[in-house]
């Protein structure tokens, strides 16, 4: 266990790393487009990984998750049309304590 401390980089290399170990099929960096009227803007947004198609998957390494996260990773749901999420912050002393289920 790498434990609390890390960057989200880190922690998302070795969760990509987890998943192939494991055969689980994922995205990651997926892009997000937002669409407005006929103008499509591309890149500005990236989910950490769509998980089996279904599940979104935002990490965070924060002190505390703020609800400006918990927006984020709606809002790329919300875009995509993935109606099941997760929000992971690396940050506590277990990774349950650090989990955030989200439902659209």
């Amino acid at each position: 266990m790498l434990g609390p401390g890390l960057l989200e980089s880190i922690y998302e290399t070795c969760l990509a790393h987890e998943f192939t170990d494991r055969q689980i099929q994922f995205r990651r960096q997926v892009v997000v487009p937002v669409i407005y009227k006929e103008l499509k803007l591309e890149g500005l947004y990236r989910i950490d990984f769509v998980v089996e198609g279904v599940l979104l998957l935002e990490l965070k390494s924060v002190e505390h998750v703020l609800p400006v996260h918990r927006a984020q990773a709606l809002s790329y749901m919300r875009l995509t049309g993935i109606t099941q999420g997760l929000l992971m912050n690396f940050n506590e002393a277990t990774l349950v304590d650090g989990l955030t289920s989200l439902l659209l």
